[in-house]
């Protein structure tokens, strides 16, 4: 009876559990399952229902069952907390790599006080916000929707990005790979100091 509440209770944490809107949970809010990291992993823990981020360079990339972690067009959305000095990112259109940054998607900017003045819902590099939306030590909504060549980014429900992707072909080499094509989320662990909380991560996949 035990083997099999247990197996019942890991059914559970791995099967995606739709809203009657059409959002999906990609968090299970107990441990990282269905997300995956290479090195520096432990710059990732889950504590208290909440994905914390603290410690050196890593990316932690959504691998699990929701549209086989390939999405196009989606409507995304994460709680966020930022400590002081926090810098963070969410990679949209990536792919799993073992270390480094990302060479493939956008990054969405997460850093309300950071020496980088880049703010939050940025994306960044590309069409960057210097205005501060939202507050360290506090939960805030940070909201991503792509749909065809359209990137729209909302903090606690304000548009603060707008961007329509015309001719990546001509951006600089180091941007060649911020392009829209399909792939999967990843949250960003950017250096030892900066600590960063993520919960009721959240996607709705859009018809493509």
């Amino acid at each position: 009876m035990k083997q099999q509440l247990k197996l019942l209770f890991l059914l559970f944490l791995t099967t995606p559990v739709f809203a009657q809107d059409g959002w999906v949970s990609i968090f299970n809010g107990q441990d990282l399952t269905g997300w995956k990291v290479g090195a520096n992993a432990s710059s990732f823990s889950v504590v208290d229902g909440a994905i914390q981020i603290a410690g050196p360079r890593a990316h932690l990339f959504y691998e699990g069952a929701v549209k086989n972690h390939m999405f196009k067009n989606f409507e995304f959305q994460a709680q966020v907390m930022t400590k002081p000095g926090a810098n963070s990112g969410i990679y949209i259109h990536t792919a799993y790599q073992e270390d480094g940054w990302p060479s493939q998607g956008y990054e969405i900017q997460v850093n309300n006080s950071h020496t980088d003045w880049k703010r939050t819902g940025s994306l960044y590099d590309i069409m960057d916000v210097k205005e501060t939306y939202a507050k360290d030590n506090e939960w805030y909504t940070e909201y991503i929707k792509v749909e065809g060549k359209h990137i729209t980014i909302k903090i606690n429900d304000k548009v603060v990005v707008d961007f329509e992707e015309s001719d990546p072909d001509k951006r600089a080499v180091n941007g060649k790979g911020r392009i829209l094509s399909s792939g999967t989320f990843a949250l960003q662990a950017h250096d030892p100091k900066s600590v960063v909380l993520y919960k009721d991560i959240k996607v709705k996949p859009l018809t493509e």
